[in-house]
């Protein structure tokens, strides 16, 4: 037994031992694509095959360079957020933000209906609400780390720990993109390929999503309760000494001058998002991958933008610099949903905030860059361990025995009943999850498979793509092969183990609740089963 917990980057290494000393003892295999002709219909299947496994053996420490190489998009992104909110945090812009919060909240405390369920508490399930919506609608999960920031602060400065503020974010997204109501990262590509109409089932995924959160919801604010009530009682109570310095410092004799880069800055982001508005008048925001609604939302942003900045600028520039970070938050959201972004337009998006922010407080060029670097070097660790837990599938995918464990599990669900197979499916996305954590990948090699052999024991193929669903969703809070998980928790200072004591019991509960959410759609009657 282990005296001391072990360090993240000792349980992910031990992790990529062990999957190589797997690829001595797994027989080797591969899936292939096929064209056949049935009935004069040229149809395409997938088919395994037995090939040689490649035992691993010295590629353990190669397997680490390539875990980097597959990782590099976040591993840069987890950089360029941290060096673009600590430029942010030299103007304690945030801090002013969160006091001014925080007297809001007391202020709410008057209201007898908000008293009675808790202003803190309502705080908590409307952002818990919005990240899981996010998460249902367009898949939100990468885009979670740049939240760490500044939520995990504000949980502390609520008198919760850095676990709620993961909880309020990451966990309520992941509860979103489990329920994955319209999420065109899963649902979209799995039902593309079970060849079912896109989205169909749609009602019953609400029900479930709905039941998923209020499961999830209650267990965070449980916990958030019980760490508010006696803050030692806290998993991460030691750990969270980071954010309770770095939130100690006062506001006190921040200058209240509006400097006059502040209102350079202000014209020429204003100017820049006017051209934008001129280049791009109409935007098409798609939720779920549908044919989604046109309006002038640049044009919009952009006259909101001007008025909001004046308006802030004239009050204090700190209010100017959180008008920054909020317009980012939304112009992220119009990324995603109407020009199709990912991490690097995000990550540019930040920088950009970061830079403006810094130019904001008067900090010439030389100061920007030393505190993007300061920056950089204090999230290294979070960026370094998801390129290590790259490793791990690297390691399983050159020893070709990923294929072979899938198949190997298809197999077990043969001569059983409705409910028997679609659990069995249910377990073996589980499992697959952690070592294939990407859904749309885990989608593209598991639904042809698993789509046909449904037809074969008279399985709905609208079951199949829920087990695929449920068990794409759940895991990804839990698993180490996750870099958007391991980036989260470095970011926000917390130890995997602890992390791992502290959610395997709501994930225990939602794997449960899934098996039983899977029962209707073999016993009942459901619109688009």
């Amino acid at each position: 037994m282990f005296k001391k917990v072990p360090h993240t980057y000792v349980i992910v290494f031990s992790l990529i031992v062990f999957a190589a000393v797997a690829t001595w003892f797994v027989p080797g295999g591969e899936y292939v694509q096929e064209t056949k002709i049935v009935d004069g219909v040229e149809t395409t299947e997938m088919v395994f095959h037995s090939i040689d496994s490649q035992p691993q053996t010295w590629e353990i420490f190669a397997a680490m360079v390539h875990g980097f190489e597959k990782g590099a998009g976040i591993i840069v992104f987890i950089l360029m957020i941290g060096g673009a909110f600590w430029i942010m945090n030299d103007s304690r812009a945030i801090d002013v933000g969160i006091l001014s919060f925080l007297d809001f909240v007391k202020k709410l405390d008057k209201y007898k209906a908000i008293r009675a369920v808790g202003a803190n508490n309502l705080i908590l399930i409307l952002i818990m609400l919005m990240f899981s919506i996010f998460g249902a609608v367009f898949g939100m999960s990468e885009e979670t780390i740049a939240f760490m920031v500044v939520l995990v602060p504000l949980a502390i400065s609520m008198g919760y720990d850095s676990i709620t503020g993961v909880g309020i974010v990451f966990v309520a997204a992941g509860l979103g993109f489990a329920g994955a109501v319209l999420n065109p990262f899963t649902i979209g590509i799995a039902q593309g390929l079970a060849e079912l109409p896109l989205f169909s089932g749609f009602e019953y995924r609400l029900v479930c999503w709905v039941v998923i959160n209020i499961v999830g919801f209650a267990y965070i604010l449980w916990y958030a309760r019980k760490v508010k009530k006696n803050p030692k009682s806290s998993a991460v109570y030691e750990e969270d000494e980071y954010w309770r310095q770095r939130n100690a410092g006062t506001i006190e004799g921040l200058e209240d001058k509006t400097s006059r880069s502040a209102w350079w800055v202000y014209g020429l982001t204003t100017v820049v998002l006017i051209l934008f508005a001129i280049k791009h008048p109409m935007t098409t925001l798609k939720m779920g991958g549908g044919e989604g609604v046109t309006w002038p939302v640049m044009p919009v942003m952009a006259g909101f933008f001007a008025i909001a900045g004046f308006l802030s600028l004239r009050k204090k520039v700190h209010f100017f610099i959180l008008n920054l970070l909020g317009f980012t938050i939304l112009f992220l959201i119009i990324g995603v949903m109407g020009y199709e972004w990912y991490i690097t337009e995000i990550a540019a998006l930040f920088l950009a905030m970061g830079i403006l922010s810094g130019a904001a407080m008067g900090n010439d060029a030389d100061k920007i860059t030393k505190l993007f670097l300061e920056g950089a070097k204090d999230i290294m660790s979070a960026a370094l361990v998801v390129g290590l837990a790259g490793g791990i599938i690297v390691i399983l995918e050159d020893g070709k025995i990923v294929h072979t464990i899938l198949h190997s599990m298809a197999q077990s669900m043969s001569d059983l009943g409705n409910i028997a197979s679609v659990g069995i499916m249910y377990c073996i996305q589980t499992l697959i999850n952690i070592f294939i954590p990407s859904g749309s990948a885990k989608a593209a090699l598991t639904m042809p498979i698993m789509a046909p052999f449904s037809d074969l024991i008279g399985l709905s193929r609208q079951a199949t793509v829920m087990a695929f669903q449920f068990g794409d969703g759940f895991t990804n809070m839990i698993t180490p092969t996750s870099p958007v998980l391991i980036g989260v928790l470095g970011v926000a200072k917390i130890p995997y183990t602890k992390w791992v004591k502290w959610i395997a019991p709501l994930i225990i509960t939602l794997i449960i609740i899934g098996f039983l959410l899977l029962i209707p759609t073999v016993t009942m009657e459901l619109n688009g089963f």
